[in-house]
């Protein structure tokens, strides 16, 4: 089975692996978490991708959106949004998919230790983050404080519900969760993410920032943190994931900023 925690795949992944459905959660409309189960130990890093191969159709690069910790089951969340895509997500428990993989370079997670970390997710762009959120709140002793800032459309698209509410819960993390649109009954915040930058009290010169979303979501992720760093060189990293799920892979956006975050607003999920 491909995935050698943190390397490259061998050259027998060229070829994919079949491996069985054991799971299948509708996450909201035209979206699918899948676990997989691997027929050995998988491992990867937070980042890295798998391709999906759907026989006899094609194959689309998803991300890993599941824990690194967990090696006996891969998870994948997908949109529905081409033949690959749609037909992956009609699948059901006990269908088989081929998997290549991992491939693809990882979030700085070990780069991180010992800083504050800031986590910026915007719409499905959660997913190849939450990685990153099970693996520093395994190790929280490593990090300085830890802030996610979530945006979705709605209410009703809120990915990974549960979760977020458990980690809301926790003592040592901070979650703020924002639409852009709701009914008079949501009783959190409205708005981009992007707005909630300049809300938690962190040290932008010992913090690093992970973001992942839409396009336009990054520019204005970037461009909240300009006024912050006028006259002053940029020395807070910003490493950047555009999230695609139509045809492209993962692109990597290095840009630099340097950010000023003050205090959370309370939010009811």
């Amino acid at each position: 089975m491909p995935g050698k925690k943190g390397g490259s795949p061998s050259a027998h992944d060229v070829v994919p692996t079949p491996v069985r459905v054991s799971r299948v959660r509708r996450e909201m409309a035209g979206v699918t978490t899948l676990e997989l189960t691997p027929v050995s130990a998988f491992g990867f890093v937070p980042g890295q991708f798998n391709m999906l191969y759907m026989f006899g159709l094609g194959e689309v690069a998803i991300s890993l959106s599941g824990d690194p910790a967990e090696e006996s089951r891969i998870v994948h969340t997908v949109r529905a949004v081409g033949a690959v895509s749609q037909a992956i997500a009609r699948l059901r428990r006990n269908d088989a998919i081929g998997v290549r993989g991992p491939y693809g370079s990882s979030w700085p997670v070990l780069d991180s230790e010992g800083s504050d970390v800031v986590i910026v997710a915007g719409g499905l762009g959660l997913a190849p983050l939450r990685p990153v959120i099970y693996r520093v709140l395994a190790h929280r002793e490593r990090y300085g404080r830890i802030v996610v800032l979530y945006g979705a459309r709605g209410p009703a698209e809120i990915l990974y519900r549960r979760e977020l509410e458990a980690w809301r819960r926790r003592l040592d993390v901070d979650i703020t969760v924002t639409v852009d649109h709701a009914a008079a009954d949501w009783r959190g915040n409205v708005g981009v993410a992007p707005a909630l930058i300049g809300r938690a009290p962190i040290d932008p010169d010992h913090t690093v920032a992970m973001v992942c979303g839409p396009e336009i979501m990054m520019r204005f992720t970037h461009r909240s943190a300009a006024p912050a760093r006028a006259g002053h060189r940029p020395n807070f990293p910003l490493d950047g994931t555009q999230h695609e799920m139509r045809d492209r892979l993962l692109r990597a956006l290095s840009i630099r900023a340097r950010l000023r975050l003050s205090r959370r607003p309370s939010l009811s999920l």
